[in-house]
């Protein structure tokens, strides 16, 4: 049973770089694994069961990865409680203080985040990479625009790639001078176009898995645009390993955006990809409000499946042609339903909601048994 049609498409293939694969914890990033999506908790780390009950809630929307911060003693010695808590892999994010780095990783984290500049010198980053070495833990190096070391800031003037990248190989040689290779690299700025041209001088010079981001990218609307542009741009050219969203909205949204972002370039086919029409005068039932209700009905359908939601006859049978399932029409108070791009029958507009989502979820269940056969 086919969840897809894009298989039969090979202008919409996505030749990925080829970059080595490191492990955090048990999720593979680089390599020819799944591009992972992550998101990052906003409660108190020290405050182990509001930020076990967040990880969870980013589990469940799909992460794969789940970063947390910590500041303080407090924090890196609550991951004891909180990595023992959860099944997804937890990356430690640390600035500053090494200590905190050594801390996380004796309580279980599967990566530490950190920059080794601001560490402390080369005596500390050793302490830090002995103490993930000791504990399986990989590093990501984080390159912000925003917190360039001071000569970079002298030599360019001003955040730019060039500054970026040089930071990211100058920190990548003090873990490689300790024999360390189970790090990626981030290089983050606000500016879409600062963000792509450091990813894509970055991906020419080192062959690690890279992280991308565009940080501090705004609210939901405004901040998923930017960073479906920014990081669409590097996806396309087949750049990137493992992404996060940086939204200043609830951190599930994050991990929505990011899957909804690789579903696009057809990268991952988590749960549902919705095609419908934005609605005319042409329109047999209000296609919008039928929407957005499916999309809140089926929140719950993780199997990858494709549903067309088409108000009118001009384009509704041929894109129902490869969905799924689909509804067009509803001119005549009823509309065809299709299913594997086929007719399958007429539902009313009262009862399509109701039909489409039994039908969906039926789907579902069959995807999910065959999946399961196909595993065990």
């Amino acid at each position: 049973m086919s969840t897809s049609y894009d298989h039969i498409r090979p202008w919409r293939q996505i030749i990925r770089r080829k970059s080595r694969q490191i492990m955090v914890g048990n999720v593979p990033v680089g390599g020819d694994a799944p591009i992972s999506v992550q998101s990052m908790t906003n409660t108190l780390t020290s405050d182990a069961g509001a930020t076990i009950a967040q990880i969870n809630a980013l589990q469940e929307a799909g992460a794969d990865i789940v970063r947390v911060s910590c500041p303080d003693p407090e924090s890196s010695l609550a991951l004891g409680q909180i990595t023992k808590a959860v099944d997804v892999p937890i990356v430690a994010d640390i600035h500053f203080h090494y200590k905190r780095a050594i801390e996380a990783a004796e309580n279980g984290a599967a990566c530490l985040r950190i920059n080794p500049g601001n560490i402390g010198g080369k005596r500390r980053v050793r302490e830090v990479v002995k103490a993930a070495r000791d504990h399986g833990c990989s590093i990501r190096i984080g390159v912000n625009a925003g917190s360039l070391e001071k000569e970079l800031l002298e030599k360019y003037r001003e955040p730019c790639p060039e500054a970026m990248v040089e930071s990211a190989l100058m920190h990548a040689r003090m873990l490689q001078d300790e024999n360390f290779h189970e790090f990626k690299i981030s290089v983050k700025a606000s500016d879409v176009f600062l963000t792509v041209a450091a990813y894509q001088s970055l991906a020419e010079a080192i062959d690690c898995p890279l992280h991308l981001g565009v940080t501090e990218a705004g609210g939901l609307r405004m901040g998923g645009i930017k960073s479906a542009i920014g990081m669409g741009n590097l996806l396309w050219a087949g750049i990137g390993d493992t992404i996060r969203v940086s939204l200043s909205a609830d951190p599930v949204e994050e991990i929505k955006t990011g899957y909804d972002i690789l579903k696009s370039l057809n990268l991952r086919t988590r749960g549902i990809n919705i095609i419908s029409c934005p609605s005319c005068a042409r329109q047999g039932f209000d296609v919008i409000k039928t929407v957005e209700a499916l999309e809140q009905r089926l929140a719950h359908i993780t199997e990858p499946i494709t549903l067309s939601i088409i108000g009118c006859v001009v384009n509704g049978p041929g894109e129902a042609a490869y969905t799924d399932i689909g509804f067009t029409g509803g001119s005549a108070g009823y509309g065809m339903m299709y299913a594997a791009g086929k007719r399958s029958g007429k539902t009313s507009n009262d009862d399509m909601i109701d039909d489409i989502v039994s039908q969906v979820e039926q789907r579902a269940a069959l995807l999910q048994i065959e999946r399961d056969r196909t595993i065990t």
